[in-house]
């Protein structure tokens, strides 16, 4: 038998491995196996035994939505983790760029989490991020539905390959125009609307070597996802496109769910269960998690980023059913 928290955590995992929208990495998960196994528990862990600080950085720009903005996925699954966190002790900060920020201060303000603590870049000063760690000792840094760059053939080479897998795809398949590029899921290049907060990943390790990385993501595209081969996500992502997407930035960690909300969230409530703090979690039941998704649908015109519609929806999928895994995990802790 093993310890009764792990198991749980485990349970949160399974919960937020579903694939509703058919996106594709979680429903490929019977037919290829699963990904990034227990790197939600491994990450819980790291945070319990070591953060000190957590810098967050979200926000996913739709510029060709109903009204322009950021999506609903990202920013209220990243400001209950911080609240979480601070709950336990943890020091955090968001991290966002400008296009983003009215979503993520929305949110920030329906969760009563401090504005001050949020950090919006601009990114083309080219000293940002040095300036950004001088001012902050960081353990940890975070990326919820974060668009990363795609792979280069330096960076594709670099990867372990999958057995049985034909490596020469890349070549074929990604056109010199799309290397290192950020893509949405159509396979659109979207760097334009989209500050290089993956910078902060790729340099963490010069400011602070003991500091760790995580990603939670739902598609491929997000920070993160370079832990997982090209050749792996290129025949997984549901998309015509899939060879185009896949980020190319790895992190210690990264954890894959069906809404990157649902990871986020799932990743606050296995740092509260480690931590002994689980009943704060019960503060965002149904109820609460509407009322938020309606405040930055209101007051900052958020958008669902699959319908691109300005509606208080997550990824296209009907309130309840995005509710589910949520719930489910209440359900865990409640016994």
């Amino acid at each position: 038998m093993g310890n009764p928290q792990t198991e749980l955590i485990r349970e949160f995992d399974r919960l937020i491995r579903r694939d509703p929208g058919k996106r594709g990495l979680i429903d490929s998960e019977a037919r290829f196996g699963p990904l990034c196994t227990d790197h939600l528990l491994h990450a819980a862990q790291d945070l319990v035994q070591a953060g000190t600080h957590v810098a967050i950085t979200t926000g996913f720009y739709i510029p060709a939505a109903e009204i322009p903005s950021a999506e609903t996925d990202g920013p209220p699954g990243s400001i209950l983790l911080a609240m979480v966190l601070q709950e336990c002790g943890i020091q955090t900060s968001i991290v966002t760029d400008a296009l983003c920020a009215p979503v993520v201060a929305a949110t920030a303000r329906a969760f009563a989490y401090p504005e001050s603590q949020i950090d919006v870049i601009e990114g083309d000063d080219p000293d940002w991020v040095t300036r950004f760690y001088a001012t902050r000792k960081v353990s940890h840094l975070v990326a919820v539905e974060r668009v990363g760059p795609s792979h280069t053939p330096d960076s594709w080479g670099r990867q372990e390959r999958v057995a049985g897998l034909e490596p020469t795809a890349f070549h074929e398949k990604v056109p010199c125009a799309h290397h290192d590029r950020c893509h949405n899921m159509r396979g659109e290049i979207i760097d334009s609307h989209t500050a290089p907060l993956h910078q902060l990943f790729e340099r963490l390790p010069d400011f602070f070597p003991e500091a760790k990385s995580i990603g939670v993501g739902d598609g491929g595209n997000e920070i993160g996802m370079g832990a997982i081969a090209w050749e792996e996500l290129a025949r997984r992502i549901a998309s015509a496109h899939a060879g185009l997407i896949p980020c190319r930035v790895a992190t210690d960690w990264n954890i894959v769910a069906g809404t990157s909300n649902w990871g986020a969230l799932a990743l606050a409530a296995s740092v509260a269960l480690l931590k002994d703090q689980s009943a704060t979690l019960f503060r965002w039941q149904r109820e609460e998690q509407l009322r938020i998704l309606e405040v930055i649908v209101r007051e900052a015109n958020a958008v669902d980023g699959v319908t691109r519609q300005r509606e208080a929806t997550v990824d296209g999928l009907p309130f309840l059913t995005y509710m589910q895994p949520w719930e489910g995990i209440l359900s865990f802790l409640a016994r």
